[in-house]
């Protein structure tokens, strides 16, 4: 799996705080990334399975300029970003937070309108995952994130974690789905197999 086909997407449901330092000034401030706390990304019938970032996920993680944009739309003009200091990223231990003055335009005062009337209060963050940088726990169904390469932005979003879930985090649930799925299967089948061989077995004795 190459790079480009690694890059997810993860969204938070941490309020994103507004302020007016000036007239002219619009900042936005949160938590894109939050850590140790599972977030359930895929269901499956009665199966749960959720997602965890590790707080030393982010220890060697590349974050050289991270753009802030609205629902990672690459179409959709910047909001912000690293290089010139518009914005600024910094990781505490309860996560990961940016704080960021819009640009100028008639989009980023748009963002900024629809997140000071509250339509707009959920964050995210685009990323890629190192080479065995995640730890999956079949027993609770969470996979752990222990070491992302790289950050590629973060967003202002308007749709839930599970709805927005990327193809390559669904891809690997459903392949966890499908495998305990078939584990049940044939777990169920040897049952079945061992009930008909007991039966025959007392048949034979009587």
């Amino acid at each position: 799996m190459n790079k480009k086909e690694r890059k997810e997407r993860k969204e938070f449901l941490d309020p994103i705080e507004f302020r007016n330092l000036s007239e002219e000034e619009m900042t936005l401030s949160g938590y894109a990334v939050t850590f140790n706390q599972p977030t359930v990304l895929y269901k499956r019938g009665d199966m749960e399975f959720k997602e965890v970032i590790s707080r030393d996920a982010f220890k060697n993680t590349d974050m050289r300029d991270c753009c802030l944009k609205y629902n990672h739309d690459g179409s959709f003009p910047i909001l912000a970003r690293t290089r010139g200091d518009s914005l600024k990223i910094r990781v505490d231990d309860y996560g990961i937070y940016f704080d960021a003055k819009l640009f100028d335009t008639q989009s980023a005062r748009d963002i900024y309108t629809l997140v000071k009337g509250g339509a707009l209060d959920k964050c995210s963050f685009a990323f890629t995952i190192a080479e065995g940088g995640e730890e999956y726990d079949q027993k609770t169904r969470t996979r752990t994130i222990t070491n992302i390469e790289k950050l590629w932005d973060l967003s202002v979003v308007d749709t839930p974690a599970y709805n927005s879930t990327s193809v390559s985090a669904r891809s690997f649930f459903e392949a966890e789905a499908e495998k305990e799925l078939m584990e049940m299967r044939e777990l169920e089948l040897r049952r079945k197999k061992l009930n008909l061989l007991l039966a025959t077995s007392r048949k034979e004795l009587k």
